[in-house]
C-alpha cells in the first residue's frame, strides 16, 4: 500500500487546496453546516458515551464543501485514527491490507465512494455489517483455502458527489446520512475573515462581501481568491482589500458578479449553439472538458442557481440564464425538467 493512499489524521486531504490556511479539527472550530453539525454532535457524544465506534457515515454534497475535513474532524472528536483512500484507485487487496490494519475505532474514510466497483464492494458487505472478511490464503487452486477474519469495531466514512449511483446495498449500511449545501454568503464572509487573518492581510467589509458573493457558497473557492486578491491588493493596490481590489481582480480572473467563469460561459454557449438542448457528452466535447468534471464542478452551481435544466432532451437553460449571457430567452422555455 502507498503511502499517497492513506493518510493518516491531522495530515493534508488531497482534495483540499493545497496552500491552505485554517482547517478545522473540532466541531465547534468549523462555520456553516449547523444542521450538519448538530447531528454530528449527538451521534458522536452517544457513541463515546457508549464507548463502541460511530455508526458508518455517508457525506454527500458538491465538491469543494469540505467532506474530507469533515471526516478528519469526526475522527478527532472520537480520539480515533483516520484513514483515507479513494473509490477510483480501491482493489480488493489494497481494502484487505487497510481494515486489517485498522485499530478499533478507527475511521476509514473512502472519497468518491460512489466509483467502488462491485467486486470491491463485495468485501465491503461483511467488513461493514459483520466486521469480518473473509481472506483466501494460497496462489490458488487446490492448495488455497478461505481464512475468516474478525475486524475490530471501525467506522466507515463515504463522500460522495453522486448519492444515487452508489448501489442500494451498500447505500442502506450506512448508519448516519449528512447532506452538505453550498455555504450562505455571510458564511464564507466568516471563513473569509478567519483566513484573512492567518494570511495577515486587512480585508473591508465591503471586500469580503464581493468574494463572498462570487465564491460560489464554496469555501475552497473563497479561499483561493481569498490569495490572489491578496497578491493583487499588494501589487496594485495598497495592501488592504477593498471591495474596488476584490471585484477589479476577480474580473480580472474572469470570475462575474454571479462567481461564473469562462468555462461557465462556454458551458452556456454550447448548449445555445446547438439549438437549446445538448447532452453532456456533447458538450464535453465542444468546451473540450472532461464530461466528470462539468458534471461534478460546474453543474451543481449552474443548478443551485436556477441557470441549467437536466430535461429528457438534455442540458437546457433557462431563461434567465439566457439574459445573463446577453441572449434573448426562446418564446417558450422547456417544461419537461427531469430534476
Amino acid at each position: 500500500m502507498t503511502d499517497d493512499r492513506i493518510v493518516n489524521a491531522g495530515a493534508q486531504p488531497e482534495d483540499e487546496d493545497p496552500h491552505f490556511t485554517f482547517r478545522p479539527e473540532r466541531l465547534d472550530e468549523m462555520i456553516g453546516q449547523d444542521d450538519v453539525r448538530d447531528q454530528l454532535a449527538v451521534f458522536i457524544a452517544a457513541a463515546r458515551e457508549r464507548k463502541e465506534a460511530l455508526e458508518h457515515a455517508l457525506l454527500v454534497g458538491p465538491k469543494g464543501l469540505g467532506k474530507t475535513t469533515l471526516g478528519n474532524v469526526i475522527a478527532n472528536e472520537l480520539g480515533v485514527g483516520f484513514k483515507r483512500t479513494g473509490g477510483q484507485v480501491l482493489e480488493r487487496l489494497e481494502l484487505s491490507q487497510i481494515l486489517t490494519s485498522l485499530e478499533p475505532g478507527d475511521v476509514l474514510f473512502i472519497d468518491e465512494i460512489h466509483r467502488v466497483n462491485i467486486r470491491v464492494q463485495e468485501i465491503l458487505y461483511p467488513a461493514m455489517e459483520d466486521f469480518t472478511i473473509d481472506l483466501v490464503i494460497g496462489q490458488g487452486g487446490p492448495g488455497a483455502r478461505a481464512v475468516h477474519v474478525p475486524l475490530p469495531k471501525f467506522t466507515l466514512i463515504g463522500a460522495t458527489t453522486k448519492e444515487g449511483l452508489i448501489s442500494g446495498p451498500l447505500r442502506d449500511r450506512f448508519g448516519v446520512h449528512v447532506r452538505l449545501n453550498f455555504y450562505s454568503p455571510e458564511d464564507l464572509g466568516k471563513i473569509i475573515d478567519r483566513d484573512a487573518g492567518f494570511l495577515k492581510v486587512e480585508v473591508e467589509p465591503e471586500g469580503r462581501e464581493e468574494i463572498s458573493r462570487r465564491a460560489r457558497g464554496t469555501p475552497r473557492i473563497a479561499k483561493r481568491y481569498l490569495r490572489r486578491i491578496r497578491d493583487y491588493a499588494l501589487i496594485r493596490g495598497e495592501g488592504v482589500v477593498t471591495r474596488d481590489i476584490a471585484a477589479r481582480t476577480l474580473d480580472m480572473l474572469g470570475v462575474d458578479p454571479l462567481g461564473l467563469d469562462e468555462m461557465d460561459r462556454r458551458i452556456m454557449r454550447a448548449i445555445v449553439d446547438r439549438g437549446g438542448f445538448a447532452g453532456l457528452n456533447t458538450i464535453a466535447a465542444a468546451v473540450s472538458e472532461d464530461e466528470r468534471t462539468i458534471e461534478d464542478t460546474y453543474e451543481p452551481y449552474l443548478i443551485q442557481i436556477g441557470f441549467l435544466s437536466r430535461t429528457s432532451r438534455g442540458r437546457s437553460l433557462t431563461a434567465k440564464a439566457y439574459r445573463h449571457i446577453g441572449l434573448t430567452p426562446p418564446p417558450v422555455e422547456p417544461q419537461d425538467s427531469l430534476f
